[in-house]
């Protein structure tokens, strides 16, 4: 089959399917992948081991996802309202997960690339404003974050309704939808355990070291013009 005829008969197709149908079709056909991390796996290191690193992006993030990529197809081919409510949990969990790492990865950065430097600006401002300065702040997160029942993530986000920074938790792999994340902290057992076993308040003392600050500063700016 030439590709003018392939072409004519997507063509005839697109105008036998409803919108949605089109969409999702479209969105099928563009799969999710595992970002590149934009530092080697143990670049973090001794904050975060390499080999955590390397379990928690491979291994983990993959499958979340491995996970979004067939729920989606799922929906794709589900023949009714009742088999495409079924997959809600399914879209949810892994798309929580896909988004929620795609975020975390960016938040953290290496010494050598500024992580752990919070430098004078206007985010550094708002922290002040909003929390009374950086240890007020990692004070208040690190406490939300550790108080999460099961796993989840803590959360730095920007309230597009009060104009202010705020501390939030999600559960699970929920993503942050209350407001414009700035700042996500992974508190799923995968993320510390090979190296901080169950002691949770010692990885959330030491991830500080490498939170990119420059990124969460970016985030800010651009969720502070909405």
């Amino acid at each position: 089959m030439s590709v003018l005829t392939l072409a004519r008969t997507a063509a005839r197709a697109s105008r036998t399917l409803p919108s949605g149908a089109l969409a999702l079709s479209s969105q099928a056909k563009s799969l999710h992948t595992l970002p590149e991390l934009p530092y080697a796996y143990d670049a973090l290191e001794p904050h975060i081991s390499g080999q955590i690193m390397k379990l928690h992006h491979q291994k983990h993030h993959q499958a979340y996802v491995n996970g979004l990529n067939a729920a989606e197809e799922s929906y794709l081919k589900a023949p009714n309202p009742k088999e495409r409510i079924r997959l809600q949990p399914a879209l949810k969990f892994n798309g929580g997960g896909h988004i929620n790492h795609s975020l975390f990865w960016k938040n953290l950065a290496p010494g050598s690339q500024g992580g752990g430097q919070l430098s004078a600006g206007p985010f550094k401002d708002a922290i002040q404003a909003d929390f009374g300065g950086l240890d007020a702040l990692k004070q208040k997160l690190n406490a939300a974050t550790a108080a999460i029942q099961g796993s989840g993530w803590g959360w730095l986000g920007y309230n597009p309704d009060t104009k202010k920074l705020e501390v939030v938790t999600t559960a699970n792999q929920d993503p942050l939808l209350s407001h414009i994340p700035i700042i996500g902290i992974d508190i799923w057992e995968h993320a510390f355990y090979l190296q901080y076993y169950n002691v949770k308040a010692d990885y959330l003392k030491a991830i500080w070291n490498v939170i990119n600050f420059k990124e969460a500063e970016a985030r800010y700016v651009e969720a502070a013009k909405q």
